[in-house]
């Protein structure tokens, strides 16, 4: 299988390319820079793997959630190139990206993913790994166990037996620290959605390039002026 995959949602831009079964692949510090590297960087890998886009079987892109301008850079990316080639798409949670770094690093099959989405909040789910039964031609898939919501660090529930992966921990120690579970850094990469990427065809199907859409959580990105100044009192005061 041939596949492009890349990821802008956090502040590490993350690109691989798949021929068969070799994988070409970069990281790179991203967030605003994400908009004048991708193209460049995608064309590179592609032409060290020898292939034309147009060989490609899907053009894989981490939809979100995550920071808005990097959702907007990954959107407008995988469109541009699957209105140019005809590939068709396939959208990746950044959160579902997350859970499969920490079950390839570390082993975890249960999973709080958990990203840091600023003003205060993450974004979280949990996540389940079913492993493929005797007799299946996939490696096993995720299932997300309950919505994505954008809430505040301290309002997250743990469910028991479950790990927390991601990069809210860092950003938010203390709202963290209760939390007995094993906490592992982990952030979507383009290598995560590669192996995810069969399992998502075979059960949810492509997208044409007029599909291609983030996954906003939130409609509110940013504070007023009034709302910024009415948090700095409730934090002075508190």
């Amino acid at each position: 299988m041939n596949l492009l995959a890349f990821d802008t949602s956090t502040d590490m831009l993350s690109i691989a390319v798949q021929a068969g079964d070799q994988v070409w692949q970069v990281q790179q510090a991203g967030g605003a820079q994400s908009s004048k590297t991708l193209l460049p960087q995608v064309l590179e890998l592609l032409r060290q793997a020898g292939l034309a886009l147009t060989q490609l079987d899907a053009i894989v892109y981490g939809c979100g959630p995550g920071a808005f301008t990097g959702l907007r850079t990954s959107c407008a990316a995988a469109q541009g190139l699957a209105w140019g080639s005809g590939v068709p798409t396939l959208p990746v949670d950044s959160l579902q990206a997350i859970a499969e770094q920490a079950r390839a690093e570390h082993g975890a099959e249960r999973v709080m993913a958990v990203l840091d989405a600023r003003m205060q909040e993450v974004y979280a789910a949990p996540y389940r790994w079913h492993a493929a039964k005797p007799g299946q031609a996939d490696a096993g898939h995720w299932q997300r166990e309950a919505d994505i919501l954008a809430l505040p660090p301290q309002a997250l529930q743990l469910p028991s037996g479950y790990v927390l992966a991601g990069n809210a921990q860092a950003a938010y120690p203390e709202a963290f620290a209760h939390h007995a579970a094993a906490h592992y850094q982990a952030r979507p990469t383009a290598q995560a959605m590669l192996r995810l990427a069969p399992a998502l065809m075979a059960r949810h199907g492509l997208q044409t390039a007029m599909e291609v859409a983030p996954l906003y959580i939130r409609n509110k990105v940013a504070q007023t002026t009034q709302e910024r100044l009415l948090a700095r009192q409730r934090e002075s005061s508190s």
